[in-house]
């Protein structure tokens, strides 16, 4: 999350991300969603309100951990709500 808002590419993260807000929601390409830890309650309580959830692919990029295994993630910024 932290990167993709330095990086000015769509994601507000108004919350800091502490997972209260969605305004970091992407779509994670299906290979790497597998490699993701699933999604926690709070998480998914927010993305099952936000325009455009895709339950195959939607994920907050603030609870994404961030790890080797996890080099080259492929992911498209939601647009905004």
């Amino acid at each position: 999350m932290e990167g993709l808002r330095d990086l000015k590419a769509g994601v507000d993260a108004v919350c800091g991300g502490m997972c209260s807000c969605a305004t970091c929601h992407v779509y994670v390409n299906a290979h790497w969603m597998a490699l993701l830890a699933p999604a926690g309650a709070d998480e998914a309580e927010l993305l099952a309100l936000v325009p455009g959830f895709n339950e195959q692919s939607s994920r907050l990029s603030c609870q994404i951990e961030v790890s080797g295994a996890l080099d080259g993630l492929e992911l498209v910024v939601a647009p905004p709500t």
